[in-house]
């Protein structure tokens, strides 16, 4: 545990899907961090920060949303680099994530070279910074976690496809699931620590299965087997380019990892399919029916008599094809914030 009592991810009612997606990325952060998508009130900054506790570092950086590039990044002290020959470098957000969990809340919102930026960092796991010709760089190597509610603002694809895995919560949970919530919620707020202590167990078993399967990650084999799979499908769902295809293929190892196995089979690439095709998936391809040629129509009586052009064809005869296109990726109607 850190000195900052957190809510226990294990004590999390429901959201299993959720869960599951983040354990993943503890296991194997390669995979890009974790988008949620859902109303206020879902505790998603509480699923964040129980998150934390189950990593080695076990801190939880918060990147508030109108941080500048200097905070996000560092800065370089130029006047120390002149007189001392060295540079002076002053740590930024991402220098303070390293080893632990970096939390985005309305990730939407952020600035687009922001989110670029960090997702590029995320995908390297190295901070790099550069002025005037003098560069310092400093391992970054975070689980990066963005949320955000679709109804305020939709990423750019070009960035929503950067994070590997995506997760829409519910914003209706059952009665029965939201008492039980309500419960936990003000036993935790009444006594954090006797709460965290009655949860301890479960905790350590989750943070100790985290462990294991990190260990066990690198000697599970990607074969050739999964990734046939994986590209037959990625293609059969339209998705554009190869980011799917090497997410959703890690994502299948760290659960292999995640329940003990030595090799990828066909459950673990179906368990993690929806979180690493929810925000790429597009109209599946269909093959394009071939149209019979037919005969052009013989020309007019009154131009019978003009030379023919082979250039030309019978271009009022072509009909209008049809063209498909992509489903517009599913938003829940969730209300905009106050």
């Amino acid at each position: 545990m850190t000195d900052t009592v957190h809510f226990p991810l294990a004590a999390v009612v429901a959201a299993d899907s959720l869960k599951l997606a983040l354990c993943l990325a503890a296991i194997d952060p390669r995979i890009g961090g974790v988008l949620i998508e859902g109303p206020r009130g879902m505790a998603k900054s509480t699923l964040a920060r129980g998150l934390a506790d189950l990593l080695a570092d076990g801190q939880l950086v918060t990147l508030p949303l109108g941080a500048s590039e200097d905070r996000l990044v560092g800065t370089l002290d130029l006047e120390a680099a002149l007189g001392e020959g060295r540079a002076r470098f002053s740590p930024g957000v991402l220098a303070r994530a390293d080893g632990g969990v970096l939390y985005v809340d309305e990730v939407n919102l952020l600035a687009d070279h922001l989110v670029d930026l960090l997702l590029d960092v995320a995908a390297s796991g190295v901070n790099r910074i550069e002025r005037d010709g003098i560069s310092h760089a400093h391992p970054a190597r975070f689980v990066l976690i963005g949320t955000m509610n679709p109804e305020e603002g939709e990423l750019r694809p070009q960035l929503l496809d950067r994070f590997g895995l995506n997760i829409a919560l519910d914003g209706q949970p059952a009665p029965a699931e939201r008492g039980q919530i309500i419960r936990r919620r003000l036993a935790f707020d009444s006594d954090p620590q006797g709460f965290c202590e009655q949860w301890a167990p479960a905790q350590a078993a989750l943070r100790l299965r985290c462990q294991q399967a990190r260990e066990r990650l690198e000697s599970i084999p990607l074969s050739d087997q999964a990734l046939e799979a994986i590209t037959t499908r990625c293609f059969a769902e339209g998705v554009d380019g190869l980011r799917a295809d090497l997410v959703w293929l890690r994502a299948a190892r760290a659960h292999a990892a995640w329940r003990g196995g030595d090799d990828i089979l066909e459950e673990d690439v179906e368990a993690v399919a929806e979180f690493a095709l929810r925000h790429r998936r597009q109209a599946p391809r269909k093959p394009q029916p071939q149209r019979e040629s037919k005969p052009a129509p013989p020309p007019p009586a009154e131009s019978a008599a003009q030379p023919s052009d082979p250039g030309q064809g019978q271009w009022g005869d072509m009909p209008a094809q049809a063209v498909p296109v992509g489903d517009r990726r599913s938003v829940p109607s969730w209300p905009k914030k106050p």
